[in-house]
């Protein structure tokens, strides 16, 4: 088969399946047991991988919290900050994100915003008020332009006296849109606002630099870059006291500083460090073959009828193309049923399986919303697998 859906997981890497095979194997221990050779192997492993974290996103090895990955993460730090804040630290409870975000930022503001309790909430309806419930937070979701972009304007009209936190997604999973996170956090620092950047479709594929962006967390998982599933990282920015207090998502043990309970995922860990260490030595050159096929393909569809790219390259990121088959008879599900035994490619978020797509509709495009299909490269893709989904969409 033709892998084309890698936003929505990558293979993983054969180097770092070798990394985490021992720690299946053998190595096996504990990191938080105590004294025993396995536990201490275990231990240093994780240390290990932490460092490698760290440094693909420019951060120190303090400042990184392993978690199950980005929804985790993004869980954590939304939650985390909006409750310390609000019990613990002045009383401001506001959170500001876009109406384009990925589902583990749009939920948890929708939740602590009171307008849900699950991510398919039985209350949720088409026919009658929805029943808004009070937690004490609220949220703002403010509006992207047409090319899916947050502008640090409606961040500044959005900050309140009660505003504590913004969360925007780097580069969206969907369209590929790149926010400018460096602006948007100029912006809210100068309003004394914290930021937090979701990176997960940046992370490992272009440069992401906590100092660069000046942002206050960041959340990444290891499966979008050739790593394994089920392990991802919080950055935290330490200040000169070291991590800045907040609400733990998971209470527990005293794992990752307190913040994130449960014994570590250790293998999980090596393999998010190995995948981390193999981006950063091999960034450059896997950018230019992604950038040398994305730019085959933008010229293949020009050949095809009512077909096109719909993101203009100077504001999506390379690799990950949305694109229009604008024909009367055209379904995406049914498109993508069709070639599936050959090629892999999606609709959108592998999140917002079976509903239309919220960051397509966010761009002014509800009515096309059927007929747009993602596809998204890795460093093993070729010319001839874009040939091959060429051919199909012609046919």
């Amino acid at each position: 088969m033709i892998y084309l859906d890698n936003a929505a997981t990558s293979p993983v890497d054969e180097e770092v399946l070798d990394a985490m095979l021992p720690y299946l194997r053998e190595e096996y221990g504990n990191p938080s047991s105590k004294y025993y050779c396995k536990a201490d192997n275990a231990k240093q492993a994780v240390e290990d991988a932490r460092a490698k974290v760290a440094s693909l996103f420019g951060a120190t090895s303090e400042e990184i919290i392993f978690t199950a990955g980005s929804t985790e993460s993004a869980n954590m730090i939304i939650k985390g900050v909006l409750d310390y804040s609000k019990y613990y630290c002045g009383g401001k409870n506001h959170v500001i994100t876009s109406n384009a975000e990925h589902k583990a930022t749009l939920n948890v503001c929708r939740y602590l915003n009171g307008e849900i309790y699950s991510n398919n909430d039985a209350t949720m309806s088409l026919f009658s008020a929805n029943n808004k419930v009070d937690r004490g937070y609220l949220a703002t979701f403010i509006e992207v332009d047409e090319h899916g972009i947050v502008s640090s304007e409606k961040l500044e009209e959005a900050i309140t006296d009660k505003t504590v936190l913004a969360s925007f997604i780097y580069v969206n999973n969907e369209t590929g849109s790149i926010n400018d996170i460096a602006a948007l956090a100029k912006t809210a620092h100068a309003h004394k606002v914290l930021i937090h950047a979701d990176v997960t479709q940046a992370a490992g594929k272009m440069p992401v630099n906590v100092h660069d962006l000046d942002i206050d967390f960041l959340s990444a998982s290891a499966h979008k870059f050739y790593g394994p599933k089920g392990i991802g990282c919080a950055f935290i920015k330490a200040d000169k006291y070291g991590l800045p207090p907040i609400t733990a998502l998971l209470h527990g043990g005293e794992q990752e500083g307190g913040i994130r309970a449960g014994t570590l995922a250790v293998h999980n860990i090596v393999g998010f460090g190995k995948a981390a260490e193999i981006a950063l030595r091999d960034m450059e050159k896997n950018h230019k073959l992604i950038c040398e096929l994305d730019d085959y393909l933008i010229t293949k569809l020009k050949s095809l009828d009512k077909v096109r790219g719909f993101i203009p390259d100077e504001f999506r990121a390379k690799g990950i193309i949305s694109i229009l088959v604008n024909r009367t008879d055209f379904n995406n599900e049914r498109f993508i049923k069709r070639i599936s035994e050959d090629i892999a490619i999606s609709t959108g978020s592998a999140c917002s399986l079976g509903e239309p797509s919220h960051v397509i509709s966010a761009l002014g495009m509800s009515t096309e919303v059927n007929k747009i299909i993602r596809v998204s490269l890795n460093k093993y893709s070729t010319k001839a697998d874009i040939d091959t989904l060429i051919s199909l969409l012609g046919k």
